[in-house]
C-alpha cells in the first residue's frame, strides 16, 4: 500500500513528462504484454517500443514493466499509470471524435469585434451575414478603438474583427484588406473655401482632433507633423459622431474618414467636405481572423462585405460627398 501510495506521488510529480505517444505504446504493452506483439499492434518496431517504455519510465522515475516475468507484467507504479492512462485516452480519443465532426455551423459562440467608426454603418450588417452562416450561434459583437478591437482578437476575447490595426505576429492571423479609405477635410459649413491659403484659413479655426490614445487620433498627428502644420489643441475626442458635432458647433476642421463621416451622418447639413488641401493620408481596414480556425467562413464574409460596401454604403456616401467620391476604394473586388 506504502509503494502504491509512492507511486501515485511520482506520478502526480512528473504528468508533465507524460506524452500521448508514450501513453499508446504504455497501453498496448498492457494489453498484449509482449513488446513484439506490441510492436505489431502499433506498427512499430521492437526497439521503438522498448525505447518509448524506458523514456517513460525515466521521466517517472520508476519501473512501470516487470520484464523479468513473463509474460511481462506491471509494477505497482504501473498499475496506478494504467489507471490515468486508459482515462487520458478515452477524453483524447472523445475529443478526437468531436473535433472529427466539428464544423463552423456548430460554434455556440461567436465574438465579432469592429471599430467604432464602423459601428453603426457596418456592424449590424456583418452581425446579420454571420447569423446566416452560424444559424445555432450566439453572435456578441464589440466596437472600439483599432488597438481595443486588435487586442481582443490577440486574447481571444474575438474571433473575427475588422480593424485598422494589425497585430505584431502576422503569421497567427488570416489578414484580409476589405477596402482602403483616404482622408477628407471637414470643416464648419461656409468656413472654408477650396480656393483659400489652407494654411492661414485652419490656422484661424479650432481644430477637433480625435484623442492620442486612438491609433487614428495618432495617425493624423504624425501626419500634420510630418507636413509641418503645428496646430493648437483645442479639443479631442474619442467617437468620430462627438468630433464631427463639436467641428459644426465651434466653427471648427478635423481630418476625418468617409466612412466615420456616415457614422455621424445626423451633422452631414453643418459641415462642409474636401480633399485635402495638402499631402494626402490614407488607412486601410482589414478583416482579421486567427489563422485555420473557422473554415472558409472568414473568406466568405470578406466577399459579402466588400460587395455590401461597394454596392450600398460607398453609393451612399457619393451622395453625401460627391465631390469627394474616390475616397474609398474596395481591395480586390471579386
Amino acid at each position: 500500500m506504502a509503494e502504491s501510495t509512492q507511486s501515485s506521488r511520482v506520478l502526480t510529480e512528473f504528468s508533465d513528462r507524460l506524452t500521448l505517444r508514450g501513453l499508446r505504446v504504455f497501453i498496448a504493452l498492457e494489453e498484449v504484454r509482449s513488446v513484439a506483439e506490441a510492436a505489431k499492434v502499433l506498427g512499430l518496431s521492437k526497439s521503438n517500443v522498448s525505447q518509448n517504455i524506458t523514456t517513460l519510465e525515466q521521466n517517472l522515475g520508476t519501473k512501470l514493466f516487470d520484464r523479468k516475468q513473463k509474460p511481462i507484467s506491471l509494477t505497482p507504479a504501473g498499475h496506478v499509470l494504467s489507471l490515468h492512462a486508459h482515462r487520458i485516452m478515452a477524453m483524447v480519443s472523445a475529443a478526437e471524435a468531436s473535433l472529427a465532426e466539428f464544423n463552423v455551423d456548430s460554434l455556440p459562440v461567436l465574438n465579432f469585434a469592429i471599430i467604432d467608426d464602423l459601428d453603426a454603418s457596418l456592424a449590424p450588417v456583418m452581425a446579420t451575414a454571420l447569423q446566416s452562416h452560424l444559424a445555432n450561434s450566439y453572435i456578441c459583437t464589440f466596437s472600439g478603438r483599432s488597438d481595443q478591437v486588435t487586442s481582443r482578437l490577440i486574447s481571444r476575447a474575438a474571433d473575427i474583427a475588422v480593424t485598422a490595426s494589425i497585430p505584431t505576429d502576422i503569421h497567427k492571423f488570416h489578414i484580409q484588406e476589405l477596402y482602403r479609405e483616404q482622408f477628407v477635410l471637414v470643416t464648419a459649413r461656409s468656413k472654408y473655401r477650396p480656393s483659400d491659403d489652407w494654411r492661414e484659413t485652419l490656422s484661424q479655426l479650432p481644430f477637433v482632433q480625435y484623442s492620442d490614445a486612438m491609433p487614428v487620433g495618432q495617425l493624423v498627428a504624425t501626419h500634420l507633423k510630418r507636413i509641418g502644420f503645428d496646430v493648437p489643441r483645442r479639443f479631442a475626442f474619442e467617437t468620430s459622431r462627438s468630433v464631427i458635432a463639436t467641428v459644426a458647433r465651434a466653427g471648427g476642421w478635423t481630418l476625418a474618414t468617409p466612412l466615420s463621416i456616415l457614422d455621424a451622418s445626423r451633422f452631414r447639413q453643418d459641415v462642409d467636405i474636401y480633399p485635402l488641401p495638402f499631402t494626402g493620408l490614407s488607412r486601410p481596414i482589414y478583416l482579421i481572423s486567427r489563422m485555420n480556425e473557422l473554415g472558409a467562413l472568414p473568406d466568405i464574409l470578406a466577399k459579402q462585405f466588400r460587395t455590401l460596401l461597394q454596392n450600398e454604403l460607398f453609393p451612399e456616401f457619393s451622395r453625401t460627398a460627391p465631390n469627394v467620391a474616390d475616397a474609398l476604394e474596395v481591395h480586390d473586388l471579386p
